[in-house]
């Protein structure tokens, strides 16, 4: 009796420690596939929607004066559009504009009204958020923007030291759009640059080659674009100097630069102001109908998947959830906008 009891006890035991070594088997797997599958992987990087407070001056601006051309005209409305963007009650104009082989997206609320652009934002204010047009001559841009008076955001075109082997060579400009948003123009030297902006053309404004948004910590936003979405890290850079200052129109400005990109589209560039740090935060408030608002737009191939992998990182969601689209005017068969660790408006589309 004694010894069925003990054979009993060895059974159960070995059972136990069968078991808890599956468990541990278990355990393993499922870390090991998490951490060895990425976010849901981004498959470009479609646009950058700008909104705007008078649609026909925008147009006016973009198209004459940087040459972007007008590929189609809508209004949308509706309980989609409302739940997309978080604004009840609205009406937007939107109109699609391309340059080269990129495009920009403006919108403009005709119900109901947003905020303008603060009078003094300044570039390292973290809702600050760029285009970077490539031009071909930046001599010639730059007299070509002066004949249209365009309001400076930059003392003038900088030209980036050799000492800096990640961006030597590089000149830019900042200005701004009628409605205070701020616009690069780049010239890439021969060594830099992707090839297609090195092509023979007869064209001044070549096309867009990314968007560059304010960031408080390049970590935390890499972790949001990388492994939330997929993006990669395409390159960093570190820019200091008098050429940087006048450039970002910031006394003392040091970056940290990381540049992103998906496999199509143009990039996202971080910047991250090591100094000054006296950059404003995003406002809490901020609505996609306020002026101030831009969100990049990215294509993925399961939308439904990015919005749960977002949603157990407890994103920040401006849309109510995954929108399913039934209207022909919007060029989307799912949709949401979340933010990103800075509050910059990210839109995820499947096509």
């Amino acid at each position: 009796m004694e010894r069925t009891i003990m054979l009993k006890n060895r059974q159960i035991q070995s059972q136990g420690c069968y078991r808890c070594f599956a468990l541990v088997i278990v355990i393993a797997a499922a870390t090991i596939v998490a951490t060895a599958q990425p976010g849901p992987a981004v498959r470009s990087v479609d646009s950058v929607a700008i909104t705007v407070s008078d649609m026909d001056r925008a147009i006016d601006f973009y198209s004459r004066v940087l040459t972007f051309q007008k590929m189609s005209d809508v209004e949308v409305t509706g309980e989609e559009v409302e739940h997309l963007s978080g604004v009840f009650g609205v009406r937007i104009r939107v109109v699609r504009m391309k340059l080269g082989e990129e495009s920009i997206e403006l919108d403009e609320y005709l119900a109901p009204r947003g905020r303008p652009v603060p009078l003094d934002s300044r570039s390292n204010d973290r809702w600050f958020q760029h285009v970077a047009i490539i031009v071909s001559d930046m001599d010639k841009a730059y007299a070509w923007l002066r004949k249209n008076q365009v309001e400076h955001a930059s003392s003038g075109p900088q030209l980036l030291p050799n000492w800096n082997k990640n961006a030597g060579g590089i000149s830019a400009f900042y200005f701004k759009d009628p409605d205070g948003h701020p616009v690069e123009v780049l010239h890439f030297p021969p060594d830099k640059g992707a090839e297609k902006w090195h092509r023979p053309s007869d064209k001044l404004f070549l096309g867009i080659d990314h968007t560059a948004i304010v960031v408080s910590d390049t970590d935390a936003s890499v972790k949001f674009y990388r492994d939330l979405l997929g993006m990669r890290v395409a390159g960093k850079s570190e820019n200091y100097g008098t050429e940087q200052e006048h450039l970002n129109n910031v006394f003392g400005a040091r970056l940290r630069i990381t540049a992103l990109r998906a496999a199509e589209g143009p990039g996202i560039e971080l910047l991250e102001y090591l100094a000054p740090r006296d950059g404003r935060p995003f406002p809490t408030d901020e609505r996609a109908n306020d002026v101030i608002h831009r969100q990049t737009v990215l294509v993925t191939e399961n939308a439904d998947e990015a919005a749960h992998g977002l949603t157990l990182a407890k994103a920040n969601f401006v849309s109510s959830g995954l929108i399913v689209n039934h209207s022909r005017e919007l060029a989307f068969t799912s949709a949401f906008i979340v933010r990103d660790p800075d509050g910059h408006a990210v839109e995820v589309e499947q096509k």
